[in-house]
């Protein structure tokens, strides 16, 4: 486990949350406002967990956790933090399954991604990337406390998003 909320759990992805992960990179709503990440079938969420949350514990000791109730272990959604080639610090991400949505898990989970950042990892400057017409994932960014600052491209061939960055 890496981090505990009042509600929630985080802990590192391994190979066998590969049904999660299958269902999740699947919802019209991740594809809509993530990306398609090209997960077909239990192999590929394999594949995925193994080639970027697992590899990014390794090269940068973060990643995208398993956000799961606390009280059932009932995997929710993911949270956790993201260094992107295109962005000159760590970004935080989160997905939930739409039937948490709407019931605090977000910010819960992503407030304590930043205070882990913070306290244990030792980042200053956090950023969070979200499509423009993402409301839900702007208002949970400005929740957490980070503030908008300019709208950018990542790559060249993908639309710009709004780029969000703690203050501190």
């Amino acid at each position: 486990m890496i981090l505990e909320t009042a509600r929630l759990r985080l802990r590192k992805l391994t190979p066998d949350d590969a049904e999660f992960i299958l269902g999740l990179l699947n919802e019209p709503s991740f594809r809509r406002y993530i990306g398609d990440k090209g997960v077909r079938n239990l192999a590929d969420a394999r594949d995925y967990i193994l080639n970027v949350p697992m590899d990014s514990y390794e090269r940068h000791g973060f990643g995208l956790y398993l956000v799961e109730l606390k009280a059932t272990a009932l995997a929710i959604g993911i949270c956790g933090l993201v260094q992107r080639p295109a962005l000159p610090a760590a970004d935080i991400g989160f997905a939930f399954l739409p039937a948490y949505w709407a019931q605090g898990y977000a910010v819960e989970s992503a407030q304590a991604v930043l205070d882990y950042a913070r306290t244990v990892l030792g980042l200053r400057r956090i950023l969070g990337i979200t499509t423009p017409d993402n409301q839900s994932s702007i208002k949970v960014l400005q929740k957490i406390g980070l503030r908008f600052e300019r709208l950018l491209r990542l790559t060249a061939e993908e639309p710009a998003v709004k780029l969000f960055a703690s203050t501190t």
